[in-house]
């Protein structure tokens, strides 16, 4: 299939890459719905086991696309605008339920949708010409859009939330570490060596173990710590009887490096 935007697979590692540099790669109608689908059919491919995010040129994503979505819906009705809505809340749904790494490489400018993109991915490193903006109330619009207002309090704490969504001003890469909403910031020709370094990490490590984590961490922001401790516990004996927990253990006992299989 192709994609209005760079997509690869190496290695196990998949680059998908916003690929429109002389709008700071916004988004399209189509661009939205093409990654929304991929997400959800990255499920199913069992060649692809980490997830590289990240943009062409000078910005990593600037949002919606002002002209060929903002004044295309102008003059649609409620139904319509509900329909894309859904759909741009479907791209972050898929990324949250996709059970494999997705690192956001951010190596300029992340706004509107762009900065909830790469709120949405699990690990976010940052150039230091990074920027970040939630300018949703910046034009006229509810600062809660495409679960930005579920997601970054969980990540910055709600009063850093309240301040980036009513205010919408721009955050500079500093600031974004100093919050945390980025792991780790590197100069621009390092960025995208030190998250395929992490990606590559990640894709030759236990896959299942991984795939089980990112699950829970996700499924337990919304349980007690009681139901935690038993879902974790449940989680932990299934993994137990893993074929790569076998594996490490043998290593062990051989004194080598243990090699898994995701199973």
């Amino acid at each position: 299939m192709s994609y209005d935007f760079g997509y690869t697979i190496d290695d196990g590692v998949a680059t998908i890459m916003f690929d429109r540099p002389d709008v700071l790669n916004a988004l399209t109608l189509e661009i939205y719905a093409q990654a929304r689908d991929l997400f959800a059919a990255l499920r199913r491919d069992d060649t692809v086991k980490v997830i590289v995010v990240t943009g062409a040129g000078r910005g990593f994503c600037s949002g919606g696309d002002v002209h060929s979505i903002i004044g295309a819906l102008l003059d649609r009705d409620v139904k319509e605008h509900l329909e894309f809505t859904r759909m741009t809340g479907e791209l972050i749904a898929n990324m949250r339920l996709l059970d494999k790494p997705i690192i956001a490489a951010i190596n300029g400018i992340a706004a509107g949708a762009g900065a909830v993109i790469a709120l949405a991915s699990d690990l976010r490193l940052a150039s230091e010409q990074a920027k970040f903006a939630f300018l949703f109330t910046k034009v006229g619009l509810t600062g809660a859009d495409m679960g930005a207002a579920y997601l970054l309090p969980r990540i910055v704490g709600q009063g850093r939330a309240m301040e980036l969504l009513l205010f919408g001003d721009t955050l500079d890469a500093l600031t974004a570490e100093r919050y945390g909403l980025v792991n780790r910031i590197t100069p621009p020709d390092q960025l995208l060596p030190e998250a395929y370094a992490w990606a590559h990490r990640l894709a030759q490590g236990p896959s299942l173990a991984f795939t089980m984590t990112k699950r829970m961490v996700t499924n337990e922001w919304n349980m007690d710590l009681l139901t935690a401790l038993e879902a974790e516990a449940q989680a932990q004996a299934l993994l137990m009887m893993s074929e790569d927990h076998r594996r490490f253990y043998a290593a062990f006992c051989e004194k080598v490096k243990p090699t898994f299989i995701g199973r």
